[in-house]
């Protein structure tokens, strides 16, 4: 097995081949990915080496100190937290050798096509279709190509991006969760378009698409045909451990900026906010030591409901931190600098004012699974409390009213 020597020495190697001061980022990422570096816990010659996941860090600090690039997990954290290991858990080889390493380093950025305007919360009543070409009756099996028509909103970075994971129904006989497939969309592709949504912020980090005879060859169809909404729900776990647990320095997060105005500004404080900071304080490292704990189930493959626990917890410390800093400023956080339509490439909570902070914390409980919802699958799947009656789960979707 690969211990900390092994690591360390080919980090070292891989310095040595390509001194960070003299490669390209694109090459030297590239470069990295080859020499199972790049996730180390990932399998030999898919950007790992089979590794314990605890030994990343023994790459990571090696490669700081020689000034090495790293990739930008907020450009391509979709990818990287969400379509990655989806890909790597149910995608054939082909898939994994395609899309891994351009994923890993940056040179595709992904979206996620999953929520609709009439099933957000309730993902599984999707209705985009897609109906299988027929293929010849001598074609091999995964021959033939699949037509996908509908709408999908809310989806981040697909102005942005250059693949997608796209959940469409298959199916409209069976049960809405029985009757979806799984599929990696070309955002390229002929019938593919993407309109911005403005936000309360002033952005439009969020988009709606809109797919018109999208033409997906069977080849890029990710699991089973039927089979896609257990292919979703390790997105999902993915997704939710990703957003809670987002690695963050101690001051990190939200938490930071407005411990650093109450460092910076004395005549700000009253005790009674000072005591809401230091609650809040705690909390924040509690979630992020929780994070970390939980990071470690996702990287090994095994996302539990328990990061439904961690992206409720992200999402209200968010809103009440953000809430706190633009009461610690009083009028000033009043303030708003810029309202203009911006389609970022990265959402950044600590770079901009604590009126964006505000503004941009009230869509943590909304994305990524809204708070309800989760809190539903805490009480069923952790607490194992009774599941709330259902009367649509055995009903052909196509018979579902809408």
């Amino acid at each position: 097995m690969t211990d900390a020597a092994e690591l360390r020495s080919r980090t070292r190697k891989l310095i040595a081949e390509h001194p960070p001061a003299t490669t390209g980022r694109t090459d030297f990422l590239t470069a990295r990915f080859d020499a199972g570096l790049a996730w180390v816990h990932y399998p030999a010659g898919l950007g790992g080496l089979d590794a314990p996941r605890s030994l990343q860090a023994v790459v990571d600090t090696e490669l700081a100190a020689a000034g090495a690039p790293d990739n930008d997990p907020r450009r391509i954290g979709i990818g990287l937290g969400m379509a990655a290991p989806t890909i790597l858990r149910y995608g054939t080889r082909e898939q994994r050798e395609r899309f891994l390493r351009p994923l890993w380093v940056g040179e595709e950025v992904w979206c996620q096509l999953f929520s609709e305007p009439g099933a957000g919360s309730d993902l599984a009543a999707l209705g985009t279709r897609a109906v299988r070409e027929d293929a010849a009756a001598d074609a091999p099996p995964d021959s033939g190509d699949w037509i996908v028509n509908g709408q999908k909103v809310w989806t981040s970075s697909a102005h942005l991006a250059r693949w997608a994971i796209l959940l469409a129904r298959t199916d409209p006989d069976l049960p809405k969760h029985q009757g979806i497939s799984y599929f990696l969309c070309d955002m390229t592709a002929p019938g593919v378009e993407v309109r911005p949504l403005r936000q309360i912020t002033g952005e439009a980090e969020f988009n709606e698409v809109f797919l018109t005879d999208v033409r997906i060859p069977d080849a890029h169809r990710l699991g089973a045909i039927g089979e896609g909404w257990k292919v979703a729900q390790t997105t999902l776990m993915n997704e939710r451990v990703s957003i809670g647990g987002a690695r963050l320095p101690r001051e990190g997060g939200m938490i930071g900026p407005v411990a650093a105005t109450w460092r910076e500004r004395p005549e700000l404080r009253t005790h009674d906010l000072h005591q809401r900071l230091l609650t809040l304080w705690v909390e924040a490292e509690v979630a992020r030591l929780t994070g970390e704990r939980l990071r470690q189930q996702l990287v090994a493959g095994r996302p539990g409901p328990e990061g439904s626990g961690m992206k409720l917890a992200f999402a209200r410390l968010n809103q009440e931190i953000s809430g706190l800093e633009v009461e610690l400023l009083g009028e000033e956080g009043l303030l708003y600098s810029d309202w203009t339509l911006r389609r970022p490439e990265l959402v950044d909570f600590t770079g901009r004012d604590a009126g964006y902070r505000y503004l941009r914390s009230k869509g943590n409980s909304i994305e990524g699974g809204t708070s309800e919802v989760l809190l539903n699958i805490v009480a069923e799947r952790v607490l194992g409390l009774p599941s709330e009656p259902r009367n649509d789960k055995d009903v052909p979707w196509k018979d579902l009213t809408r």
